[in-house]
């Protein structure tokens, strides 16, 4: 967390960078705001700073009304770090600790759960269960701004274990009953007894430049997973409780999300995978002063700055995406990924109406695939089903809470996996920010076009944001992946 005096002038310049970096709790109100709350600002000796929303919670401060702490963007340092402890808050983030409680999270980290907690203590001033609680006080806000659902389902959809809790939880946090807080909201979206729909707005620090992320997507789409439809990248989800289905739109101040989940308890893994995909919680700041550093990208920076990373939705599917991707053409490796979909992907049903039909198979659907299943070599095919085996087995482990490093080396012990793939899962499916595909095609085009004869040299002052000076390389060349469709595809 930032020192003090650096949290007192971003609190007196109202300054959104530091938003979910800390949280301004004020003795004075009893309440706790992001930095840059437009409210009066308070005195310094009234202001506490705390290093996440739950320890301002835990302290006795409830959410701010006007600014809505709870709502901001994720601290950057999460995906930017490797460690333990960003390791567990980016599994918290995907909700494993409402299905697995606190051991089920230690487990997957192979640590105790003394160790779990001191980490989250020492670092973010509260303890799992905490962290975990003030994620699912935002779950159910949502639930009860967005939707008609009855106030025991949204109880037990964003995670309580009883009404009891719930409203207690609710009063503590936002100073307002759950009905008082539905009350509050302006409008609702009906809620079906098969499917709920939720329309949300995702936040995102500026500048956002989403025609590399989305261009990205809608080039690379798989047919009958995913599609570009009306002005917005639209998806199938794989979630803990059941299918899912997502339609995500840029808008200049936030990313439009449409999210229809058969289980309203899929609401929080649902958001933090859509929020990764499309990188929200980045500091593009940070990243692009690093790399304007260098005058060789300086240029590409100024030219579009807030260029994100597009990742996936899901670790093994876009690993297993590289795998039919490898030395073929963008178009081919959305026509292999296609026939795979359509033979062992799980048939769903487009509740938009479109042309989604499917979710993409998973790794122990593919590990025994018949020969010629595929239109290309015999060895790619077993690259294919030696990874899915890897992931399927869990020796290859691509969660949010996985060890980079290890999966690195675990990757490129397996057959055909190569340099290029182990560096575009890792950029995709590990969120690493310094990965760094230097063989890739696009990247050498760019590098050609740039006069960067020693690429490896010149890269090396880029880090640790190489993986973001690749959507800067990439944007040199002409490409789909670069641009915003205009039409439907």
């Amino acid at each position: 967390m930032p020192d003090r005096e650096t949290c007192l002038a971003a609190v007196a310049s109202r300054d959104a960078r530091f938003d979910g970096a800390f949280f301004t709790a004020v003795t004075s109100t009893g309440i706790y705001c992001r930095p840059s709350c437009p409210a009066r600002t308070p005195r310094p000796e009234n202001m506490r700073f705390h290093p996440s929303a739950a320890a301002a919670q835990a302290a006795g401060f409830r959410a701010c009304r006007r600014c809505r702490p709870d709502a901001v963007p994720g601290s950057p340092e999460w995906d930017v770090r490797a460690d333990a402890t960003a390791r567990i808050m980016r599994l918290i983030g995907d909700g494993v600790v409402d299905r697995e409680g606190v051991e089920g999270l230690a487990s997957r980290l192979g640590y105790s759960i003394r160790q779990v907690q001191r980490l989250t203590r020492e670092e973010l001033g509260a303890s799992p269960l905490s962290l975990a609680r003030a994620q699912r006080a935002h779950t159910a806000r949502v639930l009860l701004t967005t939707t008609d659902m009855a106030l025991v389902d949204v109880a037990f959809a964003a995670g309580f274990g009883s009404l009891r809790t719930f409203n207690e939880t609710l009063g503590q946090v936002y100073g307002l009953t759950p009905s008082a807080i539905r009350g509050r909201a302006s409008r609702h979206e009906g809620a079906s007894s098969a499917v709920v729909e939720l329309a949300l707005r995702l936040a995102f620090r500026r500048p956002f430049n989403p025609s590399n992320v989305f261009g990205h997507l809608a080039a690379t789409a798989v047919p009958g997973v995913e599609e570009w439809r009306e002005g917005a990248y639209r998806r199938t989800l794989r979630l803990p409780h059941g299918p899912g289905f997502v339609a995500l739109a840029p808008r200049p101040d936030h990313v439009a999300a449409r999210l229809y989940l058969s289980d309203p308890r899929d609401l929080t893994p649902a958001i933090g995978r859509c929020r990764r995909l499309l990188d929200l919680d980045a500091d593009p700041v940070a990243v692009d002063a690093a790399l304007a550093a260098d005058p060789i990208l300086a240029p590409l920076v100024a030219h579009a700055p807030g260029r994100r990373v597009p990742r996936t939705v899901e670790g093994d599917e876009f690993a297993l995406r590289a795998v039919l991707g490898q030395q073929v053409s963008t178009a081919a490796a959305r026509t292999h990924a296609a026939r795979l979909v359509a033979q062992y992907g799980e048939p769903v049903t487009d509740p938009m109406g479109g042309g989604l039909t499917h979710l993409f198979p998973t790794a122990e659907s593919l590990v025994d695939l018949p020969a010629g299943t595929l239109a290309f070599p015999a060895s790619r095919q077993a690259t294919l089903t030696g990874l899915a085996d890897a992931l399927a087995s869990g020796r290859v482990d691509l969660s949010p809470g996985a060890d980079r490093e290890e999966a690195r080396v675990r990757l490129a012990a397996l057959r055909g996996i190569g340099p290029w793939t182990v560096e575009m899962v890792a950029m995709r499916s590990l969120g690493d920010p310094d990965a760094f595909p230097i063989t890739d095609l696009g990247v050498r085009r760019a590098a050609e076009e740039l006069g960067l004869s020693d690429l490896a040299g010149v890269a090396s002052a880029w880090r640790p944001w190489r993986a973001y000076a690749t959507q800067y390389l990439w944007a040199v060349d002409d490409h789909p992946i670069n641009t915003v469709p205009k039409e439907h595809s």
